[in-house]
């Protein structure tokens, strides 16, 4: 009886141990910009989408994901880390000139941009400093094995640091990797963004303008449809692009050992949508496909963050979630026991104006709690005021020609609350705040909303400028401490004074050479010549030392 228990046991462990050895797969990330879940496998009509329809046919659907911010830099600043911008002082847009790798010599900082916080003062550009134990996710990848790169947008609010990546840049890609090796890879996708609004303005428009739908929230005009118009075009376009990784991935038989990633880092492009706090902004698309297409064709209806695709990763690479970490994987080994009854949101400086919002999503209501009440909803912005429907709106509400609900988002002053229910406003126009009907729910997702502030120890409420020298003191961005070498005769170990700090290192002939190697475990010593680096994030990096 006991050895046929045995054998049971140790069948049942041979399976497990297969499937893990099988499971282990290639991971890629097809990103893209400023996109709200406007897609045909989303229901959305008058927009063809097969490729990335087919994404979701062979995959699993999102239906309830969201970013943590409309608009990209501190969306990007929660994926890379798994943590709120909020909680780490990154929630304000943006920090510095951080949307593409810099490397640590050609860091630089303005000291003057014209930009000031609630209180009127000065806003220099910065790099945002979290708490020593976060990290960007992908060091824990690199750590265990994969060959990780990103083409090519980082905008994390602080300057890439050069331990994230094993490539960054242009022409980082996988094919690089060491023969057999794993890899995590990151591809943006830009022709989505916002500014590709005005600057395709002249491109043909690919959908019929006639059929698609026009948010309650503008008035429906030729300019209007036409940008609109222009927004789906560019999505029919990302979703060219999109069939022909998957082409390439076949050619060269990849796609039967890569799991992919679809999303967009936040919202729409257009007004009301890129920076809104609301479903507009946060709404975004999610789809994960398997080489064995496990779950093909299910749509899961789970509130899930931009924030645990990191987690996620990671569990699918067979790595736990940190402690610190507040995304949760919702995939693989690790794959949290709990789901999210919220997404929480914020929206803080955007460029030169400043305010601060906060939100959160059940799936069907939207709670939104504005803290800057002495503003207009739709406030100047010059970077979006390039869009032509833009313009166009502020000179109609200007003149009193717009009626009915695509007068609400120019309200002269903000609401102290906002409710909105998605089932019957889809496109958030008719505030329930103060519908007594609605008074418990209000009330469940104001008290869900507090609680989390606390929980995340919300930063907005610290003017930017005191934030900025909490932590850069005296406003002097901290450097990180020099690598140092211990040598016992059989391996060098590495260590850095500053806490919090990753280390870089090339070792013999690589040395001068593009590459840097994450340093995980002590380095053998024999007939080794070793050069390193050590950074802390948002710190400026060390110095090159050499091992003697």
């Amino acid at each position: 009886m006991h050895l046929q228990l045995f054998l049971i046991i140790f069948s049942l462990s041979c399976i497990t141990n297969h499937s893990t050895a099988q499971d282990q797969y290639n991971i890629l990330w097809l990103s893209c910009e400023d996109i709200g879940p406007v897609l045909g496998a989303y229901g959305t009509e008058g927009i063809e989408t097969p490729n990335i329809d087919r994404l979701a046919k062979e995959g699993i659907l999102y239906n309830q994901a969201y970013a943590t911010v409309g608009v990209c830099a501190p969306s990007r600043a929660s994926v890379i880390t798994g943590m709120y911008p909020v909680s780490i002082g990154a929630h304000n847009m943006r920090t510095g000139n951080h949307w593409g790798f810099h490397k640590p010599e050609d860091e630089q900082y303005e000291r003057c941009i014209k930009v000031k916080d609630k209180t009127g003062r000065n806003v220099p550009q910065y790099s945002v400093v979290p708490p020593p134990y976060v990290r960007c996710f992908s060091e824990y990848l690199r750590r265990a094995g994969y060959y990780c790169t990103n083409n090519a947008k980082c905008d994390y609010q602080f300057n890439c640091p050069i331990t994230a990546w094993d490539e960054v840049g242009n022409n980082a890609h996988y094919k690089n990797r060491a023969a057999s090796q794993l890899f995590f890879a990151v591809f943006n996708h830009g022709v989505t963004h916002e500014s590709q609004i005005w600057k395709r303005q002249n491109e043909a428009i690919t959908v019929d303008t006639s059929a698609i739908h026009i948010p309650h929230y503008y008035a429906d005009i030729p300019v209007v449809r036409r940008d609109v118009g222009r927004k789906y075009s560019n999505i029919e376009l990302l979703d060219q692009q999109i069939g022909e990784w998957l082409q390439k991935l076949e050619d060269e038989k990849l796609l039967d050992k890569t799991i992919i990633f679809f999303w967009s880092d936040h919202g729409g492009p257009l007004l009301r949508q890129k920076r809104a706090v609301g479903n507009s902004g946060l709404h975004v698309p999610l789809i994960v496909r398997f080489p064995d297409k496990r779950m093909a064709g299910t749509v899961v209806e789970d509130i899930v963050s931009l924030m645990d695709l990191g987690p996620t990763v990671m569990s699918l690479a067979g790595i736990d979630t940190p402690e610190y970490m507040h995304g949760k994987a919702f995939l693989g080994r690790y794959k949290s026991d709990e789901t999210r009854p919220y997404a929480f949101g914020s929206a803080d400086r955007f460029d030169e104006h400043t305010q601060m919002s906060r939100s959160v999503i059940d799936g069907r209501y939207v709670y939104i709690r504005n803290y800057m009440l002495d503003q207009p909803y739709t406030y100047p912005l010059f970077y979006r005021e390039q869009i032509e429907m833009t313009q166009q709106l502020i000179q109609m509400n200007e003149a009193g020609e717009l009626e009915e609900d695509a007068r609400y988002i120019f309200q002269n002053s903000l609401p102290y609350e906002e409710l909105y229910d998605l089932k019957t406003d889809p496109d958030e126009v008719h505030n329930l705040a103060n519908d007594s009907s609605h008074t418990v729910k209000l009330q469940e997702l104001r008290n869900a909303l507090y609680q989390w502030q606390l929980s995340v120890n919300d930063k907005g409420f610290i003017p930017e400028h005191d934030l900025v020298n909490m932590m850069w003191p005296e406003g002097i961005q901290p450097g990180t401490e020099p690598v140092e070498f211990i040598n016992n005769g059989k391996t060098i170990v590495l260590k850095s004074a500053t806490e919090g700090a990753s280390i870089v290192y090339q070792l013999n002939d690589a040395i001068g050479s593009g590459h840097w190697q994450l340093y995980s475990k002590p380095i053998k010593a024999k007939n080794a010549k070793v050069a390193a680096r050590a950074v802390r994030i948002g710190y400026s990096t060390s110095e090159v030392t050499w091992s003697e």
